[in-house]
C-alpha cells in the first residue's frame, strides 16, 4: 500500500485546510491510519488517528477541538480538517496506517509503529 497525503498549502492564522491521505496499491479499510506532524528543529508529533472502523478518534492535545480527521473507506482515503489553525501549526504533515495488532493501546502516537507511511505535505500558517 502507497500513501499520498496532500492538500497542504499557505493558509493566514484563523483559516482552514482539508488534508487528504490516498492508498493505491491496496486498501486500507481495515487499517488504522494517523496523521503526524514534523516542524523544522522540532521533534515529530501525533496529531490524529482513526481505528479502521471510524468509531474511534484520537487527537493530540495541541489540536482537539480544531482538527477533526474521518475517513472514507469507499475512497480509501483519510481526510484532517484543520480549523482555526496557528502559526505553530506549521509543519510538514505526513499520514500512515497499519492493520496489525497492537498490545500497546497508544501505539498509535508513535509513528514508528505504523508499516505504511506516506509523503509529507507542507502547511504554512501566516501570523
Amino acid at each position: 500500500v502507497q500513501l499520498q497525503a496532500s492538500g497542504g498549502g499557505l493558509v493566514q492564522a484563523g483559516g482552514s485546510l482539508r488534508l487528504t491521505c490516498a492508498a493505491s496499491g491496496g486498501s486500507f479499510s481495515s487499517s488504522g491510519v494517523g496523521w503526524f506532524r514534523q516542524a523544522p528543529g522540532k521533534e515529530r508529533e501525533f496529531v490524529a488517528f482513526a481505528r479502521w472502523t471510524g468509531d474511534r478518534l484520537y487527537y493530540g492535545d495541541s489540536v482537539k477541538g480544531r482538527f477533526t480527521i474521518s475517513r472514507d473507506n469507499a475512497k480509501n482515503t483519510v481526510y484532517l480538517q484543520m480549523n482555526k489553525l496557528k502559526p505553530e501549526d506549521t509543519a510538514v504533515y505526513y499520514c500512515a496506517a497499519d492493520s496489525r495488532f497492537h498490545k500497546d493501546s497508544l501505539w498509535y502516537r508513535r509513528l514508528g509503529e505504523f508499516n505504511f507511511r506516506g509523503q509529507g505535505t507542507q502547511v504554512t500558517v501566516s501570523s
